[in-house]
């Protein structure tokens, strides 16, 4: 795994681009990043919302997971991360007053991120508690934990018998894995497994119900008028969208860019085919997220459905990448509205993504959580397990001022910190190691 972030002169210009477009499209409320923005972007559009009040939606529902999961994130996997490029940019863009002036501060979080953080990195990894390299050891529950989101959303979408199925076999494939292909990462049979089940089961269910089809409600009716709206609005802007695909895909390419928690860890151990596997789980969990709210808003997300990511781990080169992703986000763009029309019929596969996406989030927050603690333990044994866990249930009793995903990884970094400046006082002796 790599030690740091380090990055050569055309990657840093390619995230210093990339930011300065991604801030742009959303200044012109055709994508964010964050899918809980989205909606608030129909009111932006229409004008019954101002900028300002947008982008402080946007900051608020943003921060906490760029300097609570983005940035600790990049820093202990030596991988960058749509939190911390993306998230920002969401706020800039839409905060900007003018049009040229959204690029040059999407540009400008680029560069802090390329020449700052490095910088940072190789500060924190001097101190003597180095809180960043006993980050990593949050890769180990992520990746095994992440591995049984399927057996999650089987149970709680089809019922115990099903799930209890999912597991046995998750840990059948995961044990054969372990014994007979050891150079694998163990997950990656299993979680196929898991989720072809998952998505069995749910077609399953839809083909059994839909000879019990209802008729369309007026509801209905205006609902396809306010997609076939939204659709236009960004078909109108294709080439925009096909540049943006083009540069994420490029960026994951790169391999200096992880789509998520788990990918990033695979990524900076050079696990490019294991990540794209992970990854295009993650796709399955979001496309009818994302493309209910970006047909209902007219705003897109920034890595589209996301499999520019996964794509772009296993293409051999930059012009390959390039092409690729503007074609994949031409293709989605161009798809959308038919997307909603096949998804409109199909419930059991709606509630299906829903449930991934569900179980995708509890089992990396106990991952991170763990994670995190066994990073505590490393810099400072039951005392630093105490800081970090104690900041952790703080942040809980206080309502969470910190979303619950980043509170961890924040409460490792500020633990960290106080851990150092007891050193410097001769109250504390570092753990050895």
């Amino acid at each position: 795994m790599s030690a740091g972030l380090d990055l050569t002169a055309a990657q840093q210009a390619l995230v210093i681009a990339l930011c300065a477009l991604t801030a742009l499209v959303a200044h012109l409320a055709l994508a964010v990043f964050n899918d809980g923005v989205r909606p608030f972007l129909l009111d932006f559009v229409q004008g019954r919302s101002g900028r300002s009040a947008t982008g402080a939606v946007a900051f608020g529902l943003s921060a906490g997971f760029v300097f609570g999961l983005g940035a600790p994130l990049a820093l202990s996997s030596g991988v960058l991360n749509p939190w911390l490029l993306f998230l920002p940019t969401d706020v800039l863009g839409l905060l900007a007053p003018r049009r040229w002036l959204a690029p040059l501060l999407g540009g400008a979080w680029g560069a802090v991120v390329v020449f700052g953080l490095g910088g940072a990195d190789q500060l924190a990894r001097g101190l003597p508690v180095d809180f960043l390299t006993a980050m990593r050891q949050m890769s180990t529950p992520i990746l095994f934990l992440f591995t049984l989101f399927p057996v999650l959303a089987v149970t709680r979408q089809f019922g115990r018998a099903r799930g209890a199925l999912t597991a046995v076999l998750e840990l059948a494939l995961t044990v054969l894995t372990l014994r007979f292909w050891p150079g694998v990462f163990a997950g990656s049979l299993a979680m196929a497994a898991g989720v072809l089940l998952l998505i069995g089961f749910a077609v399953r269910e839809d083909l059994r119900g839909r000879a019990e089809g209802q008729p369309a409600q007026d509801g209905d009716d205006a609902l396809a008028s306010l997609f076939g709206a939204g659709a236009l609005r960004l078909r109108r802007h294709l080439p925009l969208f096909m540049a943006l695909g083009a540069g994420v895909c490029v960026l994951a390419q790169s391999h200096v860019f992880g789509g998520g928690e788990a990918t990033s860890f695979l990524i900076g151990e050079g696990r490019y085919a294991e990540a794209a596997q992970v990854d295009f789980y993650r796709v399955l969990g979001f496309v009818p997220l994302i493309a209910t709210t970006a047909l209902a808003s007219g705003a897109y997300g920034i890595a589209g459905f996301t499999l520019v990511c996964p794509l772009g781990y296993l293409l051999p080169d930059p012009l390959s990448a390039a092409a690729v992703g503007a074609g994949v986000f031409a293709l989605e763009v161009l798809a959308l509205s038919s997307l909603g029309r096949v998804l409109g019929g199909l419930p059991s596969v709606r509630d299906s993504s829903e449930q991934l996406r569900g179980a995708i989030g509890e089992t990396l927050g106990l991952a991170i959580l763990f994670g995190s603690l066994l990073a505590a333990h490393v810099m400072g044994g039951g005392f630093a397990i105490m800081v970090v866990g104690g900041l952790y249930l703080l942040n809980e009793a206080m309502g969470r001022p910190v979303v619950r995903m980043a509170a961890a990884p924040v409460a490792v970094v500020a633990g960290g910190v106080l851990l150092n400046v007891l050193y410097w006082l001769g109250l504390f002796t570092p753990a050895e190691g």
